[in-house]
């Protein structure tokens, strides 16, 4: 099945004149395929290299206008896929838009810290960065009817939203693509970071953030528990985050003393990652995380379509030393937006200290029955 990606007909409109679009995600979430499908679509003569292509390299090692002019001639955009590849990158496309008029650049990259570093200062003023997850259900819903999407949320919850996973009819490939994927891809981008050579440590951290998703997590105590320090903890949650593994919600607060905002929460970018590092597929009537596993679904979702949609938010979780709490708090233009997930139909109403702190804030449970306007 072909899903047209929400950013297609943005991302053309994105590229400007002398300036860089970044286009990040993780491996396989599908931007080279965006990228060919935009290609296919527009009438201006290009220029595409592959940063996994030694060639490509040697094109552009001689960093200099007049070679630069003479790889490009008339082309009016150049699009580099994996540009993260390339040694120093950022300076070269600095170069290149500088001093070559007109020219429009797409790169892509599976790596924000490796983005980052290549292009964060040449590329000051002159980049702009758009991210690429895994399908979304706004993506599915132009497929698919109603019924069909309730069909087929308990498979999302277990397996996730990655591209390929929809051309697989069996439940014996999805698992094995997944596993793949763990193993084959999102391990290796890891290790081969300068001085990350504990494969151990680091699948029983991922392990332990998907049997805790949701969870506040104590730095301290992980590193106790798994034999390591806290800042070696820290750094390894933040090379998971740069290739888009996992992502942090902290405490909401306003200063109040009763509200709880020194640990995080850490979700995982897609529900079948997680539960491959756990080797966790069975169905829902199984299985004793399905709250997990929903409020994992439904808060990357949400970041998805508020990303997709550009609207500018913080997010962050609500509780109290009383145990009082709400999973996620939107500030969007300074106003406030509550919501509690829950799995079924429970008369939950909203936190008395939430509603008498901030009696503004509007409140809303978030359930199977009205999730998809939240996320679509």
């Amino acid at each position: 099945m072909s899903i047209e990606r929400y950013l297609l007909k943005d991302l053309y409109k994105q590229l400007k004149p002398n300036k860089v679009l970044v286009l990040l995600g993780a491996r396989r979430v599908g931007k080279t395929k965006l990228i060919e499908n935009l290609l296919s679509e527009i009438t201006e003569k290009y220029l595409f290299l592959n940063g996994d292509d030694v060639d490509t390299h040697h094109l552009l090692d001689i960093q200099s206008t007049a070679n630069y002019k003479r790889i490009l001639g008339d082309y009016k955009l150049l699009v580099i896929d994996e540009a993260q590849e390339i040694q120093n990158i950022g300076k070269k496309l600095k170069l290149m838009v500088d001093t070559i008029p007109d020219l429009k650049v797409l790169i892509t990259g599976s790596s924000a810290f490796e983005i980052n570093n290549q292009t964060g200062e040449p590329l000051v003023g002159r980049m702009k960065t758009l991210y690429l997850f895994p399908l979304a259900q706004l993506e599915f819903s132009k497929q698919e009817t109603p019924i069909q999407t309730k069909g087929n949320l308990e498979e999302r919850l277990i397996f996730g939203s990655y591209p390929e996973l929809s051309s697989l009819e069996n439940r014996e490939d999805k698992i094995s693509y997944l596993k793949e994927m763990v193993n084959n891809h999102l391990l290796r981008d890891i290790l081969a970071f300068e001085g990350v050579k504990k494969r151990d440590k680091i699948i029983s951290l991922l392990q332990i953030l998907a049997f805790r998703t949701g969870s506040e997590i104590s730095l301290e105590n992980i590193g106790r528990e798994l034999q390591i320090s806290k800042n070696t903890v820290e750094k390894y949650l933040d090379l998971f985050s740069k290739v888009f593994i996992i992502y942090s919600v902290s405490g909401f607060s306003r200063n109040r003393d009763n509200e709880i905002t020194k640990m995080k929460k850490w979700y995982f970018v897609d529900n079948g990652i997680r539960n491959a590092l756990i080797n966790a597929f069975n169905p829902l009537n199984m299985r004793e995380d399905t709250g997990k596993l929903w409020e994992n679904y439904l808060n990357s979702e949400r970041i998805k379509k508020l990303n997709y949609t550009r609207v500018e938010y913080f997010d962050y979780f609500w509780r109290t030393h009383t145990k009082q709490e709400i999973d996620r708090i939107e500030e969007v233009n300074s106003a406030l937006f509550a919501f509690e997930y829950k799995w079924g139909k429970p008369n939950f109403k909203i936190p008395s200290e939430f509603n008498k702190s901030y009696p503004d804030a509007s409140f809303e449970v978030i359930n199977q029955e009205n999730y998809l306007s939240f996320i679509c």
